[in-house]
């Protein structure tokens, strides 16, 4: 491993960490102002795994981004998402959308 694939698995491992200690910043949030979430890191783990050659699905992906299952971390911190949230997530994803040159 090359040191900047060291650095920046280590990043990775600390973004992680981070996400998984800020169970008070929902995921919608994330995703309208960042236009990422938590669910969006698991996808992009598990894309990453099939390209090394070692494929996860889908909830062993989230499970690592969240640290415990999907089920459990929605029960435990999950709320229900507002009318405000979910518009500034609809703009987000459009402007991801423009951005990779989609819409």
């Amino acid at each position: 491993m090359s040191n900047q694939d060291a650095i920046e698995a280590a990043v990775f491992r600390r973004l992680v960490d981070h996400l998984r200690m800020r169970t008070d910043v929902q995921n919608i949030d994330l995703m309208g102002v960042g236009g990422f979430c938590r669910n969006c890191l698991s996808d992009w783990y598990q894309e990453a795994a099939e390209a090394a050659g070692a494929p996860v699905d889908k909830e062993t992906a989230r499970e690592r981004i969240y640290g415990m299952s999907y089920a459990d971390y929605k029960a435990k911190y999950q709320t229900p998402a507002t009318d405000a949230q979910l518009k500034l997530m609809d703009e987000s994803v459009a402007k991801n959308k423009a951005l990779r040159g989609e819409g």
